[in-house]
């Protein structure tokens, strides 16, 4: 799964071009083909340098996704347990693995291309679905992405991604509630604190 987390962080990385102008669709296949162009050439970034990876990405990603909705997901009900000052904490120790997770597969991308399918949207949606399909060099198998996008203010938002039908957030639900059963929100909070304090990255499970 790790050329897919690439492949998904291409989506996140915010590029110069005003993304609140940009129809949900166009955004996806506008930013994702900029910035995988930039990933072919950079070749720091391909042979490993995470840190510079990170720095893209915490540079240009935080426009472009709502970190509390997509923390809220992963929660589901615990969510409400947290007060105010712990929800803004779990929002923002999950920002950063999330992350850390793609700026670690972005420097393991190799050369994969996307088929973006056809998109319709009603007038007035606010909440939607871009799909696209990850062509596999060689026999490897194809892999359906699908972003799912909120309209915030004049801007559109990703709050969740789906890998072969798999949610890229509520992936994370059963970890996060059997934690908060066994330890409280503290408990939760100072597992993320410890994952990111030692760099730890995860990806979807299979």
């Amino acid at each position: 799964m790790k050329s897919l987390f690439a492949l998904f962080s291409g989506l996140l990385i915010a590029t110069t071009v005003m993304a609140q102008e940009l129809a949900p669709d166009v955004l996806v296949k506008t930013v994702t083909n900029e910035v995988l162009d930039i990933v072919r050439k950079d070749k720091e970034i391909q042979s490993g340098n995470t840190k510079k990876a990170i720095d893209l990405v915490e540079t240009k990603l935080l426009g472009h996704f709502n970190f509390t909705r997509m923390t809220q997901l992963a929660l589901a009900r615990d969510w409400r347990q947290a007060s105010p000052a712990q929800q803004k904490i779990l929002t923002d120790e999950f920002h950063a693995l999330l992350v850390r997770t793609y700026s670690k597969a972005l420097t393991e991308y190799k050369n994969q291309t996307i088929d973006f399918k056809p998109f319709v949207m009603k007038a007035g949606e606010t909440d939607v679905r871009v799909r696209t399909e990850i062509k596999q060099s060689g026999a490897g198998k194809n892999i359906e992405l699908d972003y799912y996008l909120e309209k915030s203010g004049a801007a559109w938002k990703v709050y969740d991604i789906e890998v072969g039908g798999i949610s890229l957030v509520t992936n994370y639900r059963d970890s996060f509630a059997s934690e908060v059963r066994n330890n409280g929100i503290d408990g939760l909070i100072k597992s993320l604190q410890a994952k990111n304090k030692s760099g730890e990255a995860t990806s979807v499970k299979k």
